[in-house]
């Protein structure tokens, strides 16, 4: 279950540390651990990596956290949501959550120059989870 303590102590930093790391060695297969330390070009990649957090609610809706925010309490999750909808981009969303809320988060590591044309879809701005599949088959129709 996560909680306070998951998102502001050691194992989120260390989820997204993970994702860095193998994100590097999928980029470098040939470099042995031990090498990972004095590789420059490990070293760099690795130092460029962007890092997504994905996080899901039971619900279906999911959000990607852009940075936690600090609003002096402990029993919500809040964070300054990345909107992935043009019109929402031109403001700031900051979103609190109940931890209970939170089924799974996800960490990608990311280098700037690979990342891939179609970004994973954040659904936290539908009205509701079942609102994607029915304009999905909107569009299937008009086709």
């Amino acid at each position: 279950m996560f909680n306070y303590d998951w998102f502001t102590g050691a194992a989120f930093e260390r989820q997204k540390q993970e994702a860095r790391l193998r994100c590097a060695r999928k980029k470098f297969p040939d470099v042995r651990p031990e090498q990972e330390q004095s590789h420059k070009g490990f070293q760099t990649f690795l130092s460029e990596l962007e890092v997504r957090t994905l996080i899901y609610l039971r619900d279906g809706f999911s959000y990607e956290m852009k940075e936690m925010v600090d609003v002096g309490l402990t029993n919500w999750l809040t964070f300054e949501c990345e909107p992935v909808d043009e019109h929402y981009k031109v403001g700031a969303f900051v979103v609190s959550l109940a931890y209970d809320e939170i089924v799974r988060v996800e960490i990608f590591a990311v280098h700037p120059k690979e990342k891939p044309e179609d970004v994973p879809l954040i659904t936290g701005f539908r009205s509701s989870p079942g609102d994607s599949s029915r304009e999905d088959s909107r569009e299937r129709e008009a086709q």
